[in-house]
């Protein structure tokens, strides 16, 4: 691995070439912060496939993506007068010693849940009249309700047992059920996403992060249904010209690659 010197001097390699192509670069010229946004969004959502893949070199490639777009912005920063590497980097300190005084204070915690509770009262005492207020708005629905129901959490208010969570799901459906033979489509709407909300909940207690299995669910299938397509090829078929039951056999196939 490199020295910390080596790493320091890659740093500075990232920002003097962010500053030539700022200067020279058509492309990297005509860039805002607004016309970046976009980008850093996907970028992020590549790290994450690289992430739950296990790739530790498409990993490696794309933090070194995500952190161009870091350098970025705060070359625009500096160039606007308003901020420049060194405040990014030194705000985040500030706010890492500020957030853990169990670490640079004096304060004692047991345990991770005391470390979460005390962040999210810091966060308090720094301005925000909401525990909510840092769940962006522009998260996905589903990232979005996992991170309210942890802020939230965080400041006690929350199931005790794991099994109490379970129940409120059962509740949930059977509202949903309630609503499905009614026909009120609206209603319908509501209570599945009550339906969701609670499951994303319980996954929390029992240690699931339910965006990851869902997209891991979301990779098994594509791969399931890809296999079938390639079967169904094989035979010189389309998908459109087999059988429910024709597709299945392929299907029950592919269980043994995909899990």
């Amino acid at each position: 691995m490199n020295t910390r010197k080596q790493q320091l001097d890659a740093f500075n390699r990232l920002l003097d070439i962010m500053d030539e192509l700022r200067e020279k670069c058509p492309w990297d010229k005509k860039q805002t912060l607004e016309s970046l946004r976009h980008l850093t969004i996907e970028e992020t959502y590549e790290l994450g496939d690289a992430i739950l893949e296990n790739d530790l070199e498409e990993i490696k490639n794309e933090l070194g993506d995500v952190l161009l777009h870091i350098v970025f912005y705060a070359k625009i920063g500096s160039e606007k007068k308003y901020f420049d590497i060194a405040d990014v980097a030194n705000s985040i300190s500030d706010k890492l010693i500020h957030r853990h005084p169990h670490i640079y204070g004096d304060v004692v915690v047991e345990n991770e849940e005391e470390v979460k509770q005390n962040w999210e009262k810091l966060k308090l005492k720094e301005g925000k009249t909401s525990v909510l207020e840092g769940v962006p708005k522009s998260l996905p629905a589903l990232v979005k309700a996992s991170r309210i129901q942890e802020k939230v959490a965080g400041v006690g208010f929350d199931w005790e047992e794991p099994q109490q969570v379970w129940e409120k799901v059962q509740e949930e459906i059977s509202e949903l059920n309630e609503e499905i033979k009614a026909g009120n489509i609206e209603n319908t709407e509501k209570e599945f996403g009550d339906v969701l909300f609670s499951l994303i909940n319980y996954a929390r207690f029992i240690k699931v992060n339910p965006e990851n299995a869902l997209e891991k669910t979301n990779k098994k299938f594509i791969n399931r249904f890809q296999y079938l397509e390639k079967a169904a090829k094989k035979e010189g078929k389309e998908l459109s010209d087999m059988t429910l039951g024709e597709m299945d056999i392929h299907w029950k196939n592919s269980k043994e690659f995909f899990n």
